[in-house]
């Protein structure tokens, strides 16, 4: 069962974040994690991707790290599209590399609701089952521009 979150929450979250890591961002520009960072950064968020296939490449100005626990400085929200069975472990090393972390958020589809907890316990909210683009979009009114919302995802910004 899908958890829900109020407006007034996903706002506080985006507008409170900083830094983001995005774990498992692809340099495949047509595939969700890299427009989702890619609008994240345009955003001005600072984008820190994370993918052990493309360690040391440039990414929108930054260089891939192949692990949370590579990344030096404070990390706000680590985003995380990778399949719910790889979560737990990400979260792990998410609240050790980062003891200020606030957020974790899981992509569409990725859900895991024991690796939650773990983070939750620490302090840390998490939403799951989400894009924070999409909730950028929606809560900021971007999805209005033109008095319609056209309910397209699309990877044209």
């Amino acid at each position: 069962m899908s958890e829900s979150y109020t407006d007034k929450h996903l706002r506080d979250v985006l507008s409170r974040t900083r830094t983001i890591a995005v774990v498992g961002v692809s340099m495949n520009e047509v595939r969700p994690s890299y427009y989702v960072a890619r609008y994240l950064g345009l955003k001005g968020y600072k984008v820190v991707p994370i993918n052990p296939g493309h360690a040391g490449k440039i990414l929108f100005g930054e260089t891939v790290r192949a692990s949370l626990s590579e990344v030096e400085g404070k990390v706000d929200m680590v985003d995380i599209f990778r399949r719910s069975e790889a979560v737990p472990p990400i979260v792990d090393e998410a609240l050790e590399a980062f003891p200020e972390l606030q957020t974790i958020w899981m992509q569409i589809g990725v859900e895991h609701a024991e690796a939650a907890e773990v983070a939750r316990a620490r302090g840390v909210d998490v939403i799951m089952n989400r894009c924070p683009k999409i909730e950028y979009q929606r809560l900021f009114g971007e999805l209005r521009m033109g008095g319609f919302n056209t309910g397209v995802i699309s990877s044209k910004l």
